[in-house]
């Protein structure tokens, strides 16, 4: 390949919530640069296409059904990785969902769901694979949080998710400041508004669309290989002194 920086051949990454959107973008972008990957991923049916695209660009792969917001699942996802690849050198949390609800209407069991998943889950996988990776001394882990942790979206009201996503963020700080003299990487990507499936949803709302919009600078929505290119660098050779960082990838969104 060409830049070793940027050259991920022989590595193998997990990734979570890779059927689709931003989590699929990436598993493309690791496979362009040699990677083989694991699909991590709740929908078989959308798991399992993305294995079979992967091993169609030549790379290794296999689909690992698993649900985030349960650590025994988890647990057995890190195993079932690790019986059929010697390492896991890179490691996504990418899997989430969205939500918007008034937090006057906001059940218990909405909060807990979007806490289960969107923070809990990123701390299952982080502590089931990062002990294979402190084991052997070295590893990139990437978060995938959002800019609704640092500021709060409007019009939509998701409160329970912004503060998901403001655990994620200051847990990849945490866990990079604890695991870097042990050789592993902790860094986290914060998207703005990324045209996938689940975010095109709410971009149909003509109540919501129009704010979206006028609050980005750039004035669009990103697309999801977009932030696969800073998953990418973050997981990459090219990032050796990174870590504890959050990249905002947001169209300017944060700047105003």
């Amino acid at each position: 390949m060409g830049n070793s920086d940027f050259d991920l051949s022989g590595q193998t990454a997990l990734i979570t919530g890779a059927g689709r959107g931003i989590g699929l973008a990436t598993a493309r972008r690791f496979a362009a640069a040699g990677a083989d990957v694991i699909i991590a991923e709740y929908i078989a049916e959308n798991g399992e296409r993305a294995a079979a695209e992967i091993e169609g660009l030549g790379r290794r792969s296999m689909f690992i059904e698993v649900d985030v917001r349960d650590s025994a699942s988890v647990d057995a996802m890190a195993a079932q990785a690790l019986n059929a690849f010697p390492n896991i050198d890179i490691l996504v949390c990418n899997a989430g969902i969205a939500q918007a609800v008034n937090a006057e209407d906001c059940s218990d069991e909405d909060w807990l769901n979007m806490m289960a998943v969107n923070l809990n889950g990123v701390f299952w996988c982080c502590r089931a694979i990062g002990r294979h990776m402190l084991q052997r001394g070295s590893g990139a882990i990437v978060n995938v949080a959002s800019m609704s942790g640092m500021i709060s979206n409007t019009p939509q009201p998701q409160a329970h998710y912004n503060a998901a996503k403001a655990g994620v963020i200051l847990l990849t700080k945490s866990l990079a400041g604890e695991w870097a003299g042990r050789g592993l990487r902790v860094n986290c990507v914060s998207p703005g508004y990324i045209g996938t499936d689940m975010t095109l949803e709410g971009f149909s709302n003509d109540d919501w669309r129009p704010t979206w919009l006028a609050m980005t600078p750039q004035g669009r929505i990103g697309v999801a290989k977009e932030i696969a290119q800073a998953i990418f660098y973050l997981a990459s050779p090219g990032a050796t002194f990174t870590t504890g960082t959050n990249l905002v990838v947001d169209g300017g969104y944060t700047s105003w």
